[in-house]
Formats: C-alpha cells, structure tokens, sequence
C-alpha cells in the first residue's frame, strides 16, 4: 500500500516539479525561483490529483481539501525535499536547459530517489492511520 500511495503522490508532484523546471529553465529563472515554482506545483498537481479521486465519493470541495492536505503534506514534501536536493547536487543540471540529456536524465533521477526515499516515509504514516490510510475511507480507486 505505501508503494501504490508514493506512486500516487509521484504523479501528481512529477506532473508539478517537471512543469516547475521546464517554466523556469525556460524563462531563465535562478536557482531558487525554479526550485520555489517546482515545489508550488508539485503541492498544487499532488492535492488536485488526491482531490479528483476524493471528489468523485461526493465529499464537499473544503472536506475534500482537508483530506488531501491531511493525506499528501508530508510525502510531497519529503519527495520534493529530496528531488529538489538532489536537482542542486548534480553538477550542472539546473542550468543545463531542456535540450540538455543531463537536466532530463538529473530530473528523472531525482524523481526516482525521492520515490525510493518517500515509500517507508508513507508506510509508517499509513500504518498508524495517517497519509495515505486519511484516503481509502473517502474512494476505493487505490
């Protein structure tokens, strides 16, 4: 279950970061301006991806907010903790550009550690009611 919930959150944070760092390389932003619109994504795609699903079981839209931010804030934020460390840490990818292997394959790499990272971030919330488990009470689409 805590696999399927970080795939879950992968989407909808890779969905965010990939767009983040796409605009700002494209638009020529630093470091930190790239790095704050990936996050803002990410934390945007990650609770609309949850809030599709939890929609759809008929809760409200401020119940539907309340269950996504109860069950993504914290795997977002490890995964984008640990994709946006891992952007900075290898050499040139941010300033690569997006004709640039090395800022696709950094990106990609990133997004694979922070999934291998988040995974027993997620299987220790769920396994005491938290994260993810906040969901399956609300749709059985996982």
């Amino acid at each position: 279950m805590a696999a399927s919930a970080t795939l879950h959150c992968l989407t909808g944070c890779a969905i965010g970061e990939v767009l983040g760092m796409v605009v700002g390389t494209a638009l020529g932003l630093g470091n930190l301006a790239t790095i704050v619109l990936a996050v803002a994504l990410a934390f945007v795609f990650g609770y609309a991806l949850t809030m599709r699903g939890v929609l759809k079981s008929g809760l409200r839209f401020g119940a539907a907010l309340k269950v996504a931010l109860a069950a993504d804030t914290v795997s977002i934020a490890v995964m984008e903790i640990v994709d946006n460390a891992v952007m900075l840490v290898v050499p040139g990818a941010m300033e690569a550009g997006l004709g640039s292997l090395l800022f696709w394959g950094a990106l990609a790499f990133s997004l694979a550690v922070a999934f291998v990272l988040t995974v027993p971030v997620n299987k220790w919330m769920i396994g005491r009611g938290l994260g993810h488990a906040k969901v399956h009470a609300h749709h059985s689409g996982h």
